[in-house]
């Protein structure tokens, strides 16, 4: 049998079947890799890599990720704005992450075990900022498994991202195309 090889680190390639493709539901990434990831902070998974999305551009993103051609997925730690308060930092140095729309209820077997909020990346500084193609979808812990139930400090709270770009027509650019679109 064939296999696929991506490079997840420089120097050691992942070994996936042909025709691999890793397009996890939401429940799927609230159960399967956020809750052992908040559970356990070493917890790692073959797709999602971790990244500190205040550092890194949108656009930067796809060469930051363990795998993906259209979206990519990351573990990250929300940053707060201010020591003492709940509101998260979303600013990067070319801009911003906003959240759009109400955040969607995620349910396993009838019961509540996260929410998915929506976000789009704006260029420049609020409330100027030049609306992009690029969107995240923002997963947390909620519920019986919420991190407030775990007994964690608000510091330490992970949380998975999908990223991608949108194009006309609400389609995902494929990662070739970011060569040719690069940034905007």
């Amino acid at each position: 049998m064939e296999r696929l090889s991506c490079f997840n680190t420089p120097d050691a390639p992942m070994e996936l079947p042909p025709g691999f493709r890793f397009h996890p539901t939401d429940e799927e990434l609230i159960t399967h890799y956020l809750s052992p990831k908040v559970l356990d902070s070493r917890f790692s998974a073959e797709a999602i890599a971790d990244v500190d999305l205040n550092k890194v551009e949108p656009w930067d993103l796809p060469w930051k990720a363990k795998m993906g051609e259209k979206e990519w997925y990351f573990f990250c730690l929300r940053d707060r704005k201010y020591p003492t308060g709940l509101r998260t930092n979303r600013a990067t140095d070319a801009g911003y992450w906003k959240a759009t729309g109400k955040d969607k209820e995620i349910y396993r077997a009838r019961m509540l075990v996260g929410m998915k909020k929506t976000l789009v990346f704006y260029r420049g500084r609020a409330p100027r900022g030049e609306k992009t193609n690029w969107v995240m979808h923002e997963y947390r812990l909620e519920g019986k498994h919420s991190m407030q139930n775990l007994q964690k400090t608000a510091k330490n709270e992970w949380v998975i991202c999908r990223v991608f770009k949108k194009i006309s027509g609400g389609k995902k650019v494929h990662i070739s195309g970011l060569m040719r679109r690069l940034c905007c």
